[in-house]
């Protein structure tokens, strides 16, 4: 399917506020976040059921999928960003309108969980979404100013993105050499993995694949890994970039683990094609925002990784 880029975003817009999947539970984090936005010369639409709760789900399925959908439908609204991730964005996959979407472009962000609806809007509508800060879990405090610079010029500027970098020019550690180009996509490790063998799952072929994770413990980390390339993943991919990996070590010191990178050395070491560790995107402060759909080219031997267009238009 073809991309569809959506229009950039301009002081004054109206950004709309979702919660498909968790509810922050620090509710004052959302009034925070839109101060912020506010601050930042955007007006701001929260979603009429946002604030709800049904256990570990920000309101019911119901509830969740209306203020998507008015989001999307709502031709004012120039932006949808999350308000978090946590759980629930999966259980909506087959009951969201994909040609309301289709015909409503917009700038959609969000990741962690979010990885399910940006993966599904990709296969469904060609829609170019970003996985960037979301409100109440990056905007509520101060703002760490790296994230905060590429996120708002990914979504404002039609010009190229360009290479990426590290804060502070850290290095990029390389487990494969290697050249290739190709159309980005990912996210989350365990929601990757919870869309095999659905609908939903996208195809890999000559895909460049992002991947980030938090939370599991190493040999989580492997077996959703193992998943990956038990399922083909690994062998149709033109290239792997490895974000962050935040609090997946095993910290009760009476079991026998592997660390976190033995484990990203075995799967990726010396693959056939090349693989990028350590870019800061993940769940983190630091945060580089990725618009999923967008080619990038990968050069192991110079060290970088380029998208080679904008993701606005």
């Amino acid at each position: 399917m073809n991309i569809v880029k959506p229009r950039k975003l301009d002081k004054g817009d109206l950004i709309g506020l979702v919660t498909p999947a968790s509810l922050p539970a620090d509710l004052s984090r959302i009034n925070k976040g839109v101060s912020y936005l506010e601050n930042m010369g955007y007006n701001v639409k929260v979603g009429k059921n946002v604030g709800s709760q049904r256990g570990y789900l920000a309101g019911t399925d119901d509830q969740r999928l209306e203020d998507l959908h008015d989001m999307f439908g709502d031709k004012e609204v120039k932006a949808i960003f999350c308000v978090r991730g946590g759980y629930g964005s999966g259980r909506l996959l087959d009951r969201i309108d994909y040609d309301l979407i289709k015909k409503n472009p917009k700038i959609f962000v969000g990741y962690s969980d979010i990885t399910a609806l940006q993966t599904a809007f990709m296969k469904y509508t060609g829609l170019v979404t970003f996985a960037g800060p979301m409100v109440a879990v990056d905007f509520h405090d101060e703002v760490d100013p790296f994230a905060e610079e590429i996120f708002w010029s990914t979504l404002t500027s039609k010009n190229k993105i360009g290479k990426l970098r590290n804060p502070e020019d850290e290095n990029f550690y390389i487990l494969s050499h290697g050249r290739s180009e190709g159309q980005i996509i990912g996210g989350n490790l365990s929601l990757i993995c919870s869309l095999l063998g659905t609908k939903y799952e996208p195809d890999y072929t000559d895909k460049i694949l992002l991947i980030e994770e938090i939370g599991e413990a190493p040999f989580r980390v492997d077996r959703m890994f193992n998943q990956l390339r038990l399922a083909g993943v690994f062998e149709k991919a033109k290239g792997i970039i490895l974000g962050r990996f935040v609090d997946c070590y095993d910290d009760d010191d009476k079991n026998a683990t592997l660390s976190l990178n033995e484990v990203i050395a075995d799967f990726f070491t010396d693959m056939d094609i090349p693989v990028f560790y350590n870019i800061k995107h993940g769940h983190i402060r630091q945060n580089i925002t990725i618009p999923y759909g967008l080619n990038v080219k990968l050069n192991t031997s110079r060290k970088f990784i380029e998208f080679t267009e904008a993701a606005v238009i």
